[in-house]
C-alpha cells in the first residue's frame, strides 16, 4: 500500500511539475514571436515560479487539514485552466496573467512531502521524500518534450495534451490513493499553525538551505534554455534537450540525497552538495567550451543541487513532528521556489547590460558557499532520528 501511494504521488508530482514549467522551454519562441527584451523574457519565465512558491504556504496548511489525496486531486483539476489559457494566449500580457496562475501546478510539492512522510517510519523518510522528489523530473520532461510536441502538433494542442494528463492524474489519485492510517486532520486555525511553524528553528533552517538547493535547480531548469541559446546559440529544441539532461541529473540525485542522508546523515550530504555547487558555479563563470566541458559542468551542478534537495527534506523529516510537516513543508517549499524566482531575473538583467552571465554564476557561488558555512554549523547539533524526530523544535 505504501509503495503504491508513493508511486502515485511521485507520478502526479511529475505531471504537475511539467505543467508548471511549460513556459521556460518555449521562452525563445515567445521572445521571437512577441519581440521581448531580455528582461521581459526573464520575467515571463520567472512568474509561474513566484506563485508556485508562495502558493505552497496555504497549500501546505490545507494538506494538513484535508489530506494529500484530496489536495492532489483538486490541484490537478484547478491547474488545467491556466495550462489551457497559456496555450491559447497571444500577447505578452495574457501570457504573464495566465503564467501567474500556472504557478498553482507547482504547489503540489507541499502536498506530497507530508503525504509520503505519513506512510513511512522515520528511518525511511529520507528514502520516501527522495523518491517523491524525483517527480521534479517533470521539468526534464517539459524541457525535452514540450518544444518537440509544439513542433509536431502546435502550441494549443500541446497544452490540451498536458491538460488531459492532469485530468487523468487527478482521477487516478482520487480513485487509487489513500491517506496514511496515521494521518489525522489538523483542526487548529491556519494562521496560528503558520505562526507556530515560523517560530521553529527547523523552518528557518530548512527554508534557507532549500532556497539555495531547490532554488538553484528551478532557476537552471527554467532559464537554462535561454542561457544556452544566448551563449552557445542552440536552437530551441537543442537547448531543451540539454536542459532535460541537466534536469534528469538533478532528479536522479535527489533520491540519492535522501538515501545517503539515512546512512551518513543529512548534514554531511548538504555539505557535499553546497561545496560542489559553489565549485561548479565558479567553473561555469569562465564559460567552459562546448560540448564536453560545458556539458560536464552543468551535469555536475545538477547532481550537487539534486543531492541538496534530497538532503534538506531528509533533515526536516528528523526535525519536525509529522502533524506539522505539511505546514512546515509549505513554508520551506515556498522559500525554495522563491530561491528559483530571482536568479532568472538577475541573469536577464546582467545579460541585458553586459551580454554575459558571469556575475550571476559568481553570485550563485557566493550563496552556495554561505549555505555550506551554515550547514557546517549544524554539525554536532544534530541527533539520531531514533532518539527524536525533532532535531530543532523551538527557537
Amino acid at each position: 500500500m505504501k509503495s503504491r501511494n508513493l508511486a502515485l504521488a511521485t507520478l502526479v508530482f511529475g505531471i504537475t511539475f511539467w505543467a508548471w514549467n511549460l513556459i521556460g522551454p518555449l521562452s525563445t519562441s515567445y521572445t521571437t514571436l512577441l519581440s521581448l527584451s531580455a528582461g521581459q523574457q526573464s520575467m515571463l519565465v520567472a512568474t509561474p515560479v513566484l506563485v508556485g512558491s508562495l502558493g505552497r504556504i496555504p497549500v501546505g496548511v490545507l494538506a494538513d487539514r484535508y489530506g494529500g489525496r484530496r489536495m492532489f486531486t483538486i490541484l490537478c483539476f484547478v491547474s488545467i485552466i491556466p495550462v489551457l489559457m497559456v496555450g491559447w494566449a497571444d500577447s505578452y500580457g495574457a501570457l504573464l496573467f495566465w503564467g501567474f496562475f500556472l504557478g498553482i501546478a507547482g504547489t503540489t510539492f507541499a502536498v506530497g512531502v507530508p503525504f509520503v512522510n505519513n506512510w513511512y517510519e522515520p528511518s525511511r523518510r529520507g528514502f520516501a521524500t527522495g523518491i517523491f522528489g524525483a517527480g521534479m523530473g517533470g521539468t526534464a520532461l517539459s524541457a525535452l518534450l514540450t518544444p518537440r510536441l509544439v513542433e509536431w502538433f502546435g502550441r494549443g494542442t500541446t497544452h490540451v495534451l498536458i491538460a488531459i494528463a492532469l485530468a487523468v492524474a487527478g482521477v487516478a489519485m482520487y480513485l487509487f490513493s489513500k491517506d496514511a492510517p496515521s494521518w489525522t486532520p489538523a483542526t487548529a486555525p491556519a494562521l496560528p499553525r503558520i505562526g507556530a511553524a515560523l517560530k521553529m528553528k527547523a523552518t528557518w533552517q530548512g527554508a534557507f538551505l532549500y532556497a539555495v538547493a531547490f532554488g538553484g535547480f528551478v532557476a537552471f531548469s527554467t532559464y537554462l534554455p535561454t542561457v544556452l541559446h544566448n551563449v552557445y546559440e542552440f536552437a530551441q529544441s537543442d537547448a531543451g534537450l540539454r536542459t532535460a539532461g541537466f534536469a534528469l541529473a538533478g532528479v536522479a540525485a535527489r533520491p540519492l540525497g535522501g538515501i545517503l542522508s539515512d546512512k551518513i546523515g543529512p548534514v554531511m550530504v548538504l555539505a557535499i552538495a553546497f561545496a560542489g555547487t559553489a565549485t561548479m558555479a565558479v567553473v561555469l563563470s569562465f564559460g567552459p567550451p562546448l560540448e564536453l566541458a560545458a556539458g560536464a559542468s552543468l551535469v555536475l551542478t545538477a547532481l550537487f543541487l539534486g543531492l541538496g534537495t534530497g538532503g534538506v527534506f531528509a533533515l526536516l523529516a528528523k526535525m519536525v513532528d509529522p502533524s506539522k510537516v505539511g505546514t512546515v513543508t509549505g513554508l520551506v517549499g515556498a522559500a525554495g521556489g522563491l530561491g528559483g524566482y530571482f536568479p532568472p531575473l538577475v541573469m536577464g538583467l546582467t545579460y541585458s547590460h553586459w551580454h554575459d552571465y558571469t556575475l550571476g554564476y559568481l553570485l550563485l557561488a557566493a550563496t552556495a558557499s554561505a549555505a555550506l558555512v551554515y550547514t557546517l554549523t549544524l554539525r554536532g547539533k544534530s541527533k539520531q532520528h531514533n532518539k527524536s524526530e525533532q532535531l530543532v523544535a523551538t527557537s
